[in-house]
C-alpha cells in the first residue's frame, strides 16, 4: 500500500517544566527537546515508522528548521519527494511549554500566511489518504485523483476548507472542538443522547463517517447502527503535544490494514494515550509491536 500524508509542518521545541511559569520570572529547564511537529507530518512519520510506503506532502522555508524536518523523515525513511521547500517562505515553528504535573501543554507558533497549493502537480496514485486542512487545493486534488482510496481527515479546526474536504474523505475524524463549532452544541462526554444528536447532524452533513475524539473519555462513534463510546486507557500524562496527531496516524494506519472501526479506534487510542507517557511529539511514538503488545495483555 502507498500512503501519502498532506498537511502542515513545523519544528517544535519543548520545555519541560513541573509547573505552569509565572509572568516576569526566570527559569531554567534541565534540557529541552527539538523535533519536526505538524498534525498530517507527525500522522506521516508514525506511518513510517511503522513500515509503510509513506509521502509527506507539506510545505517548508528553505532554512534551518526546514532542513531538520526533511533529515527527520529521511531518517525514518519517508518519501519527501513532495516536501516542497520554498525561498520566499519561512517554516513554522512552536514552542511549547509542557507541564509534566498534569500533562497540559501550552504552545505559541510561528507560522506565515498559510500556503493553499503545493507548487508541484501530484499525479501518482496512492492507497491511503491523510490530511490535516492545510494546502486545502493539493488535498483536493489528491483526493479527487484517488477518488478509491482510504481517505482520513484530522478535523482539528472548522472552515470553509475543513467543511469541504470532510464530504469528500472516508473518515472524518474530529477533535470535541471541531463538532462543538460545527453543530453550536457543548459536548458533555458522558451524555450519549447528546453525542448522538451531535453525530447525527454531523453524518447529514457530511455523508461519510463520523468520529469525534473526547480526548481522554475516548472517542464516540456509530458502528453498526449503534453509538458508542470507544473508550481510551488511563495512564499518567506527562506531554500531551502531538497525542491527537499520533492518534489520527495510528488510526489510519489500522483502518488501512482491514482492522474492524471499533478495533482500529482502540488501537488509535491506545497510540495516542502511551505518547503522553513521554515528551516531545515526535519523539513520544510508540512502536508497533509496543501498542499490540499492550492491547494483548488488556
Amino acid at each position: 500500500m502507498k500512503f501519502i500524508c498532506v498537511g502542515h509542518s513545523t519544528y517544535d521545541t519543548t520545555l519541560p517544566v513541573q509547573e505552569y511559569p509565572k509572568e516576569n520570572i526566570k527559569y531554567r529547564v534541565p534540557f529541552h527537546i527539538e523535533c519536526g511537529g505538524g498534525p498530517a507530518s507527525n500522522g506521516a512519520y508514525l506511518l513510517a515508522k511503522w513500515g509503510m510506503d509513506t509521502t509527506i506532502c507539506s510545505v517548508i522555508g528553505n532554512d534551518y528548521y526546514g532542513d531538520r524536518i526533511i533529515e527527520d523523515f529521511n531518517e525514518i525513511g519517508a518519501n519527501t519527494k513532495y516536501l516542497e521547500k520554498k525561498e520566499d517562505h519561512m517554516t513554522s515553528s512552536s514552542y511549547i511549554i509542557a507541564n509534566m504535573s498534569n500533562g497540559s501543554r501550552t504552545i505559541l507558533t510561528s507560522k506565515k500566511d498559510p500556503i493553499r497549493k503545493l507548487d508541484q502537480t501530484i499525479t501518482e496514485q496512492y492507497d491511503v489518504i491523510l490530511v490535516d486542512g492545510e494546502h486545502p487545493e493539493t488535498a483536493l486534488e489528491v483526493l479527487n485523483n484517488n477518488k478509491n482510496a482510504i481517505s482520513v481527515l484530522d478535523a482539528g479546526r472548522l472552515n470553509e476548507d475543513t467543511k469541504e474536504i470532510g464530504k469528500r474523505v472516508t473518515y472524518l475524524v474530529c477533535s470535541k472542538d471541531f463538532a462543538e463549532d460545527f453543530t453550536n452544541m457543548k459536548i458533555e462526554s458522558n451524555n450519549i443522547e447528546l453525542l448522538t444528536r451531535i453525530h447525527q447532524i454531523m453524518t447529514e452533513y457530511f455523508k461519510t463517517n463520523i468520529i469525534i475524539t473526547l480526548e481522554a473519555a475516548g472517542s464516540f462513534t456509530k458502528i453498526d447502527n449503534n453509538y458508542e463510546i470507544i473508550p481510551s486507557i488511563e495512564v499518567k500524562a506527562l506531554d500531551s503535544t502531538g497525542a491527537g496527531d499520533i492518534y489520527h496516524g495510528a488510526f489510519t494506519y489500522f483502518i488501512a490494514n482491514n482492522y474492524p472501526l471499533r478495533e482500529a479506534i482502540k488501537l488509535a487510542s491506545i497510540t495516542g494515550a502511551i505518547s503522553v507517557t513521554r515528551i516531545g511529539s515526535r519523539y513520544s511514538i510508540p512502536f508497533l509491536q509496543e501498542i499490540l503488545d499492550y492491547n494483548n495483555a488488556l
